[in-house]
């Protein structure tokens, strides 16, 4: 493709909502406060492979644009008082933006084995939770000439299809494209904390704690009067309709099942989880697979299922490879995929349900396994739809000691074999200050789990990147050549089913 797209194949850009929220929601709540324990660290990053290094000047600028254009990205977090409210979001009075934005260069010879490792140590350094909950890393040294980006923004700010919204206001459709213009950010702050009545810096502690008080039991009020609304809102209709009594008791009863269930892992149907990945640590390493997207299509639909459904078909069918290759056998994969719940166009916040399931671990035909997995993920998205997971009940749980929450959520992520996300990226070339994007590499939240493996579309690519537990999967290179063969493997059954039909 060449570097300047045609104007008649430009894609029109989408009007977004920057519009945001002081307050983080039950849900963000919780991942922040879970994250106390930093085996659950929430986080995602993202590794962008370049053709060249970025200009970082001009870099810099379109970067000041995107932080002008997005409050959260100048805001810190500051805790309600005790658990009457969510943490609040107020302008950093102390931002430094060069403290976001840094560059590095690789080591000699700079090859991508180097660029993942270094990835991965850059994900592992604590995030600071007093300042604004992002940084990016310019690369250059890498082999060929070329460079990389890499990208870390809190889940508390935005789930993956947020952040790749908000990535929007830093990419570019040519290489040549105009830049972003430039904007005075100190000004930008000033104003904003002149805006925020708590967010002045200075002030005696009783004053600060008062205003604190004060917000979080209007907060607390408000956050109780709206149950007590829709509490009071649906008995009223109980005596003209004793049907609906019935029917709301069996729904609440099936919404406690599904939170014991899922708090517990109760859920599953059978003990399953794999014998070798039972081991737990804060290491991660990269591994990164590429698969063509019209190759993963085709075959997704000559074998009777989704992108998604093929998508963990092959992580399956890599996960079997790889216990047979040891000569272990697995009753149950226990994993999860993302549901997103998102309806709106806005740049931040979170809108997704994580779902657990629980996939035969059996040697089957790619057939037979598509099959499976397509009607179990049919089951549990319907049954997520119907009321059920976790994220609907954030605010119920935020009210437990921190402790007792941190011990249940470790517990039932170290039962997880692997959780699993798909985006869908830009099906054209992007640029980002002057270099073309060649991959993007997505580095999903392990959060206790033996591997976080999320998917993207880019490009005419399916770009997998496996961020995983060595102490749990001890062979990360190993499992990354099963996930290769595994999706190669798919594609050309695909391909033999569909030939073998044009010959009857």
């Amino acid at each position: 493709m060449s570097d300047q797209i045609k104007s008649s194949q430009k894609p029109k850009k989408k009007e977004r909502d920057f519009s945001f929220s002081n307050r983080m929601s039950e849900h963000e709540a919780l991942m922040w406060n879970i994250e106390k324990d930093p085996w659950l660290n929430s986080s995602g990053a993202a590794l962008t492979i370049l053709d060249q290094p970025v200009d970082m000047d001009l870099f810099r600028r379109q970067v000041r644009f995107g932080v002008a254009k997005i409050p959260r990205l100048y805001q810190r977090v500051v805790p309600g008082l005790g658990r009457l409210s969510t943490p609040e979001w107020i302008p950093d009075s102390e931002f430094n933006f060069d403290y976001h934005v840094r560059e590095i260069q690789l080591p000699g010879p700079g090859t991508e084995r180097q660029l993942l490792d270094l990835a991965t140590t850059l994900y592992e350094e604590p995030m600071d939770r007093t300042r604004p909950l992002w940084r990016f890393v310019a690369i250059s040294g890498l082999e060929g000439g070329r460079g990389a980006l890499w990208t870390l923004t809190h889940h508390v700010i935005s789930d993956g299809i947020g952040q790749l919204r908000m990535a929007e206001l830093y990419q570019q459709l040519s290489r040549d494209e105009a830049p972003k213009p430039d904007v005075d950010l100190d000004a930008v702050i000033e104003a904003a904390l002149k805006e925020s009545s708590g967010a002045k810096p200075g002030g005696d502690l009783a004053t600060t704690f008062a205003k604190t008080a004060t917000r979080s039991m209007k907060f607390l009020a408000r956050r109780q009067g709206g149950i007590a609304r829709r509490v009071a809102g649906e008995l009223s209709l109980w005596p003209a309709d004793p049907k609906r009594a019935a029917e709301a008791s069996e729904d609440l009863v099936a919404a406690a099942k599904s939170a014991v269930g899922q708090l517990s892992g109760s859920s599953n149907e059978v003990q399953g989880g794999s014998p070798l990945w039972k081991n737990r640590s804060r290491h991660r390493q990269l591994e990164h697979v590429r698969v063509s997207l019209d190759g993963l299509k085709g075959a997704s639909k000559l074998l009777g299922g989704s992108i998604n459904d093929a998508f963990m078909v092959g992580l399956i069918d890599a996960s079997v490879r790889y216990h047979a290759e040891r000569g272990s056998k697995v009753e149950a994969f226990n994993t999860s995929f993302v549901l997103s719940t998102r309806k709106d166009n806005k740049v931040s916040g979170n809108a997704f349900t994580p779902v657990l399931v629980q996939v035969p671990g059996d040697e089957v035909s790619i057939q037979s396994r598509m099959r499976t997995v397509r009607n179990i993920i049919a089951v549990a998205r319907d049954g997520i739809s119907s009321g059920g997971g976790i994220t609907g009940l954030s605010g119920m749980i935020n009210l437990l000691p921190t402790s007792v929450v941190t011990r249940t959520a470790r517990a039932q992520a170290a039962k997880i074999d692997f959780a699993t996300s798909n985006l869908r990226g830009a099906p054209f070339s992007l640029y980002c200050a002057g270099a073309r994007v060649e991959s993007i590499v997505c580095m999903g939240p392990v959060a206790g789990t033996a591997a976080n493996i999320t998917a993207m579309s880019y490009d005419g690519h399916f770009e997998i990147g496996l961020f995983i537990d060595p102490a749990a999967i001890t062979d990360p290179a190993g499992y990354r050549r099963h996930v290769a063969d595994a999706f190669e493997a798919l594609i050309a059954e695909a391909g033999t089913q569909h030939s073998e039909h044009r010959n009857e």
